[in-house]
């Protein structure tokens, strides 16, 4: 941002493993390919840093102690699961640096922390509700966090958050890590998340948390991105402000499929335009693959 340009972030990483062929229609999703196809995920995190990327998410989105738990697993190789997720990323920077040596960069590698929507596999992330009680996200979230903390991680990222219960209890959780925290919230309006708790109610938890160091929005439509630039901005957080939206498609939860039409014709001009509005760390979600980082790396002009 210093030098008049955004950190570049990776796209999205699900829904691009299923166009190269992989099967992610378990409950884990793309989590599944770190038990199966590990180097599946080294690939694609590769083709990201080749494409420009400078900040790199695991692909532990999806995974979460009681998922795993559900396939037979036992505490140590769910564990292992977690530290698996930060080292492949970890590998495939290390392949980038040794392949780039005049790289003036390293590029950062962040564990995602999906809802616990995302560990339900019915697309509750675009709705929240959940309709379980604060203790329990607390036990869904806790050992995942500390386990992710104590990684090789430069960052934590807790991604597409829809409902401010969760984001309460993570705001709490967060103060016990080490690790540097950005959360983004899943949005349904320019002012409401998904649960129809006001935006301005999420950010607030988050104003003075001292391990947190960015706020944003993630998979939503990218219509939606400049106005929630405006909100962000507006809650005067004193955070950086993180976005990455999803194609402007439409989730299926039923089909597991996306519908609609893609909003992506003029991605690199509407990514500027967030830059301006205030947003230091850009990237991509769902149906973002990497020829649009390669398209945002490759501007030569992010401010007039």
């Amino acid at each position: 941002v210093v030098s008049g340009r955004p950190l570049l972030l990776d796209g999205g990483f699900g829904g691009e493993l299923e166009l190269r062929g992989y099967d992610i229609s378990s409950p884990l999703w793309s989590a599944e390919l770190i038990l199966q196809q590990p180097e599946a995920i080294v690939a694609l995190h590769r083709d990201y840093l080749d494409a420009g990327a400078q900040c790199i998410t695991t692909s532990s989105y999806q995974a979460s102690v009681e998922g795993l738990r559900a396939r037979g697993m036992r505490p140590a190789e769910i564990e292992k699961v977690f530290q698996t997720s930060v080292e492949l990323a970890c590998r495939a920077r290390d392949g980038f640096l040794r392949d780039n040596p005049g790289c003036e960069f390293r590029p950062l590698v962040a564990a995602s922390v999906g809802p616990y929507g995302a560990y339900l596999a019915d697309g509750s992330e675009y709705r929240g509700n959940y309709g379980v009680s604060a203790d329990h996200l607390r036990e869904f979230h806790a050992q995942r966090l500390q386990w992710l903390d104590c990684s090789a991680a430069d960052l934590i990222a807790c991604e597409t958050i829809p409902d401010l219960q969760e984001a309460r209890v993570l705001s709490q959780l967060l103060e016990s890590i080490s690790t540097p925290a950005w959360v983004s919230f899943c949005c349904q309006d320019a002012d409401h998340l998904h649960d129809g708790s006001e935006l301005a109610a999420a950010l607030g938890l988050f104003a003075e948390h001292e391990q947190v160091f960015a706020l944003g929005v993630n998979c939503c439509p990218s219509a939606l991105i400049a106005a929630l630039i405006n909100n962000i901005s507006a809650a005067n957080t004193g955070k950086l402000i993180v976005v990455y939206p999803n194609s402007g498609q439409q989730y299926d939860a039923a089909s597991k499929h996306w519908h609609g039409d893609s909003e992506l014709q003029h991605w690199s001009q509407q990514a500027a335009g967030w830059f301006a509005a205030g947003a230091g760390i850009i990237g991509g979600c769902c149906h973002v693959g990497p020829q649009y980082i390669r398209e945002l790396a490759a501007r030569k002009k992010w401010l007039c």
